[in-house]
């Protein structure tokens, strides 16, 4: 069928609805497809509770950022592939456009008010993927089979010294999901309705894995700074499983190990991401204009924004039309079931190192963090709230001291 069969609305229009979303939309991956459903579902009606559920399982099953995928997706549905283009662009853009107003803010904080500042959005950063942990392990780590993937996947990041043992774990978490996770219920299986040929799927399949491996020939045919951040980039993106979060570890892989940023800016920025509306994504916006190499601001910000993005786009549209067929197979499942663990095992390495070994530093750093977590488990604050009252916290211990 035709692209065309499938449009009911303007790419105008969508731009619209998402820059509302994108300008609104805290809290995180899940917190984002909650409130797609109540905009585009409920009160739009541009799509079916089974569809989008259909839609939500596609984007959690594939690398990359979930909520954005499912965004462009409707998008897609709406209004072609400009539609979903508006829709990336409208979710997108206010995040980015906070957090390069950030980088270029954080580099004037000086004394003990900045400083304290600083040390405090990195302690709700403790806080913020420790609840991702604490989430994901309860609703992907269940059972003894996934804990124990999970595990595994975490000693092999502690104990691993670069991004091959986040690679490794990513595998062999697949591998043993097919073995020892056949035993679960079958997914609900649907059908997803996309204006997306087979043709145009295998050339995005194409492209996404020529990039994948393309990037680090061409890093290694002709050395320049530009075609480094892009492999960086987008090897990050193209890796990221299980949402937002799990992109910290092949981020500070990729930019923290050679020195391209310093720890202390890299989790500040990180958790100034977790005050801004949006996709987590756009932290690649802050790093692209903070990076000490070239292209940096503003140039930096679009190149990161465009290079982390793109991955899972082009896998999006390149499973869309297959999906159908292939998430109904009990082996693809369990495969799935095992990489989400190990994903879990990822981001709870992650969660000691270097998220708490460069944080938390004396019994009251611990205090805050504590604290946020806290507020975020029990309590259920919104994110904005805890970064606040973290920096605040942070601002005040640093006069104290």
């Amino acid at each position: 069928m035709s692209a065309g069969a499938f449009e009911r609305g303007s790419a105008l229009e969508v731009l619209g609805v998402y820059t509302r979303l994108g300008l609104t939309c805290f809290g995180g991956p899940i917190a984002h497809i909650g409130y797609f459903r109540d905009e585009l579902v409920v009160r739009r009606r541009w799509l079916d509770e089974r569809s989008y559920a259909d839609l939500v399982a596609l984007c959690q099953f594939l690398p990359g950022p979930a909520s954005s995928q499912v965004g462009f997706s409707i998008g897609l549905m709406q209004a072609g592939y400009l539609g979903g283009l508006a829709a990336w662009t409208g979710f997108t853009l206010p995040s980015t456009i906070a957090l390069v107003l950030f980088a270029y803010g954080a580099s004037s904080l000086s004394g003990s008010t900045g400083a304290g500042l600083l040390q405090g959005l990195k302690l709700v950063a403790v806080a913020i993927v420790a609840q991702a942990v604490w989430g994901m392990a309860r609703t992907l780590a269940p059972d003894r089979e996934r804990a124990s993937i999970a595990i595994g996947a975490a000693l092999i990041i502690l104990f691993g010294s670069s991004s091959l043992a986040q690679i490794a774990a990513i595998l062999l978490g697949g591998i043993s999901g097919f073995w020892l996770c056949r035993a679960a219920p079958p997914a609900m299986a649907g059908h997803i309705a996309m204006p997306v040929s087979r043709g145009v799927g295998l050339a995005a399949l194409a492209a996404y894995f020529f990039l994948l491996v393309g990037f680090p020939v061409l890093r290694a045919l002709a050395p320049s700074e530009s075609i480094a951040l892009l492999e960086a980039f987008y090897r990050s993106g193209a890796l990221v499983f299980g949402g937002g979060h799990v992109v910290l570890p092949l981020l500070r892989e990729a930019f923290v190990t050679p020195g391209w940023v310093s720890d202390d800016v890299f989790l500040a920025g990180y958790g100034a991401a977790q005050s801004v509306p949006g996709p987590l994504f756009t932290f690649a916006a802050y790093l692209g204009a903070v990076v000490r190499t070239s292209p940096h601001g503003v140039a930096g910000a679009a190149l990161g924004l465009v290079a982390i993005f793109v991955p899972g786009i082009l896998i999006l549209i390149g499973t869309l039309p297959f999906w159908d067929t292939f998430r109904k197979r009990t082996e693809a499942q369990a495969m799935l079931r095992g990489v989400n663990a190990a994903v879990v095992g990822l981001l709870g390495a992650a969660l000691y190192n270097p998220v708490w070994t460069s944080s938390v530093r004396s019994p009251p750093d611990f205090g805050i963090a504590l604290v946020g977590f806290l507020l975020l488990i029990v309590w259920r604050a919104p994110p904005l709230a805890v970064v606040v009252l973290s920096a605040l916290g942070g601002v005040v211990l640093a006069r104290m001291t």
